[in-house]
């Protein structure tokens, strides 16, 4: 794009965005031979330059096309431009000053690497820089050039010119986050993300930087560590891909129920991508939090359950009870049988003080009396100072088989 400035100024700017080529296209108009035209629309699809010798139908192109303007700029990407200053007159002109800014919304940014001074420029010689910015914010952004100088002409005033030029910065990548809280305290994060873009883009990485209070593992690879989307994952137009990803607590932050509770910071998500014509792009999210998981006063889960029941056999486990509330509680345990399961032992406990933040593992053991997916309920809490009652009638779930 030439940007010239008025014709009583010595030197001339030029400015074009520096991006790769895209394959220029032929228009198909085409028809069977036996039809009114014949052959002449194939013909000059034949004729015509761009189309590909023996392919012409299949509108591939040949010719690479130069870009024609800035056009518009995906966020992340790297913004390159090439700042040409040309001295088209019969004199020497004197201290050249060139400068580049890029002006958003929010901030103006200097993109010169080095803010260019020529002492003297000669006839018919020029100066030159490339600029670079990767951009990271939506919407419209205004390159202001600006050329300083002074003609060789004894008494001249020093002269200045600017020259401004718009162009639309878009989302090239749409993501939507979805979390799910395990009862055993891990943080499962979905990630969709859809391609927003005119063309196909290669997804280089996605990856999930998880905060310091989490570590993360990913589920997006098979067994023996490729990704389940293949080698080369090719996104098209409109399309989307899911990943998943488990966060699992810090021990430290297992073991403190309230800074459990707070722990609602995950991480970023680090997404690099590559378009059709190999521009390399990069966008990392804000930081994606979750809604604190809401345990209320007491938090009961089981732990330590076999992985074969049988049937009308004793099973042992334990269960894992928090006080997750700001107060002391006096607990009191009671166990009540019904037509899938019978508790085993003394069915009221008295299992006394238990501190704000602070479990205790009560064992207990039960006898299954039906087949198939059964529930353990039929446990119920009662704190003897406030005379409150928790009743917990899906404690977890386990699969019953008869005996070989």
């Amino acid at each position: 794009m030439d940007a010239k400035p008025k014709s009583e100024h010595l030197l001339a700017l030029k400015v074009m965005r520096l991006t790769r080529p895209t394959v220029a296209t032929p228009i198909v108009v085409t028809c069977d031979s036996t039809d009114l035209p014949g052959n002449t629309l194939n013909n000059e699809l034949k004729n015509d330059c761009t189309a590909l010798q023996g392919m012409e139908s299949l509108a591939v192109g040949q010719f690479m096309v130069l870009p024609q303007s800035f056009g518009n700029i995906y966020l992340g990407e790297i913004f390159s431009s090439y700042l040409c200053v040309h001295n088209g007159s019969n004199q020497i002109v004197k201290n050249i000053h060139v400068k580049a800014d890029l002006q958003t919304s929010t901030q103006t940014i200097l993109l010169s690497n080095k803010n260019i001074n020529i002492e003297e420029l000669a006839p018919d010689n020029t100066i030159d820089e490339v600029i670079h910015h990767e951009v990271k914010e939506i919407g419209t952004h205004i390159l202001v050039c600006e050329v300083n100088y002074t003609p060789s002409t004894p008494g001249s005033p020093a002269q200045s010119f600017r020259k401004f030029f718009k162009f639309q910065v878009v989302k090239p990548l749409d993501v939507k986050t979805k979390f799910y809280n395990a009862e055993s305290d891990e943080v499962y994060l979905e990630a969709q993300i859809q391609n927003l873009t005119a063309g196909p883009i290669c997804l280089e990485k996605v990856s999930l930087e998880s905060s310091h209070l989490f570590t993360v593992s990913t589920l997006n690879v098979t067994n023996n560590g490729e990704s389940i989307y293949g080698k080369v994952n090719l996104l098209d137009p409109k399309c989307s891909r899911q990943y998943l990803y488990c966060l699992m607590p810090q021990l430290s932050l297992m073991k403190n129920p309230k800074m459990m509770h707070n722990a609602t910071n995950i991480g970023k998500l680090d997404i690099i991508w590559r378009s059709n014509m190999g521009e390399r792009g990069r966008l990392q999210t804000s930081q994606l939090t979750r809604m604190a998981p809401d345990y209320g006063d007491l938090r009961v889960t089981t732990k330590d359950i076999p992985g074969k029941v049988i049937l009308e056999e004793v099973m042992n486990f334990k269960c894992h009870v928090i006080n997750t509330s700001e107060r002391n509680m006096d607990l009191f345990l009671s166990l009540e049988s019904n037509s899938s399961l019978a508790w085993c032992g003394i069915s009221d406990i008295t299992i006394g003080n238990l501190k704000s933040g602070e479990f205790i593992d009560i064992p207990l053991s039960l006898v299954p009396l039906e087949n198939g997916l059964i529930t353990i309920s039929g446990l119920k809490l009662v704190d003897t100072f406030l005379k409150r009652v928790y009743d917990y009638e899906d404690l977890a779930q386990i699969f019953v088989s008869q005996k070989d």
